[in-house]
């Protein structure tokens, strides 16, 4: 029985550990990796199978996890298209002011209703220089100066 609460306790924690990474990495991936280890958690609380067998069940229920599951409850949980949707809304052809230096392959920052933004632009924009917010890559907003 210390050999079946060993390993159970071992992937709870496993899984623990997934959920709480998912706040540091965007992407709304690894809480699927940690519903497959709590997955694994209870089969190994309950049965003594092998440690393959472990690292099979968790490789295949993460991924059933994020195949079968990632959208819909993205969608629950309002990280949909219809998120992205009101971003664009609420920032595309407003202006904010350049912060930093922007250039191709530079990103700079720039404030926008009092938040520093990253931002990306294809012209070179100088520190102080207003800018047009013409999209935007999840929170990377891409600028154009306004000259």
């Amino acid at each position: 029985m210390d050999k079946l609460l060993d390993n159970a306790l071992i992937w709870f924690c496993l899984g623990f550990a997934f959920f709480l990474l998912e706040f540091l990495v965007p992407g709304f991936i690894l809480f699927f990796f940690g519903v497959g280890a709590w997955i694994v958690a209870l089969v190994a609380f309950f049965t003594d199978v092998s440690l393959n067998t472990q690292i099979i069940l968790f490789i295949l229920s993460s991924l059933l996890t994020v195949v079968f599951f990632r959208s819909w409850v993205k969608r629950k949980l309002g990280m949909g298209n219809t998120a992205g949707q009101q971003l664009e809304d609420e920032f595309i052809g407003k202006v904010a002011l350049a912060e930093t230096v922007i250039g191709p392959g530079n990103n700079g920052k720039v404030e926008f209703k009092g938040a520093s933004w990253e931002a990306s632009s294809e012209q070179d924009i100088a520190a102080g220089e207003r800018v047009i917010i013409t999209g935007n890559r999840s929170i990377l907003l891409i600028v154009k100066s306004t000259k």
